[in-house]
This record gives C-alpha cells, sequence and structure tokens, in this order.
C-alpha cells in the first residue's frame, strides 16, 4: 500500500522498484524493533515544593494549564478529570484542596453568620383545627 501510493505519486524507474520496496520494508522493520523511541514521554509529578507553590490564599495553581482558580472541580469537568483522578494523576497527596483558602475561610464565616451549624429551624406552630371558625 505505502509502495504503490509513492509510485503512483511520484516518478520512478522499474530498476529502483526493488529498492524502494526493500527501503520501506527496513523503514517499517526498524520501527517495530524500537518501539521505546517513540513512546510519550511520561510526566513527572510536581515536587513538594511545587505543591506547596501551587496554594496560596489567592488561588489554587492548576497543574494541567498553570492558571490560578478558587476552585479546581470545574476546571477538572472541562478536562474530564474529577478530584481523586486529578490527584492520582499528578502524585498529589490525599489531602490536597480543591478550594483555595480564602474562599474556604470566605465560605466558613458566611455559613457561621447565617447560624450554621447550630441553628435550629423554628417552625410554625400548629393551627388548632376545631379554634378555626368556618363559615
Amino acid at each position: 500500500m505505502i509502495a504503490s501510493t509513492y509510485v503512483r505519486n511520484h516518478t520512478l524507474d522499474a530498476a529502483d522498484l526493488p529498492g524502494l520496496i526493500q527501503g520501506i520494508y527496513s523503514a517499517l522493520a526498524g520501527l517495530k524493533a524500537k518501539p521505546e523511541s517513540h513512546a510519550a514521554p511520561k510526566v513527572q509529578g510536581p515536587t513538594a515544593r511545587q505543591i506547596r507553590r501551587s496554594i496560596s490564599p489567592k488561588g489554587l495553581i492548576s497543574f494541567i494549564d498553570g492558571a490560578p482558580y478558587m476552585m479546581l472541580k470545574r476546571h477538572l469537568r472541562r478536562h474530564g478529570l474529577d478530584p481523586d483522578s486529578y490527584r492520582a494523576r499528578y502524585g498529589l497527596p490525599a489531602d490536597y484542596p480543591m478550594v483555595a483558602p480564602s474562599y474556604s475561610e470566605r465560605r466558613s464565616r458566611i455559613a457561621c453568620s447565617s447560624g450554621l451549624p447550630h441553628r435550629r429551624r423554628k417552625w410554625p406552630a400548629k393551627a388548632d383545627v376545631g379554634t378555626t371558625s368556618g363559615a
């Protein structure tokens, strides 16, 4: 197939055809013998220093694109990952945060100011059925 496509698109003498076929065969045999040379390089995980530097009060630096994010979860979904697979892919510890510390603190203050987690909801008293006047 490769030889026929080449001959169809290039001018070639009949005497050169065996050399072409031999060259194609040796090139393909060389590819088969050395699969490691064409393998994708392994992605090394970040170092402990890079992990510490990726967590700042302003945001978390993504190891995918290097941009800061307040929350990584939506960003990870765009790339087909969930938090666990992201941590596994980049060799991050299991307690690596998915939310920036400042955002987490702000949400915690909002929850506390609204009375969570100790505020109990007060339900209105049930009206007595017999005391309502009917027309």
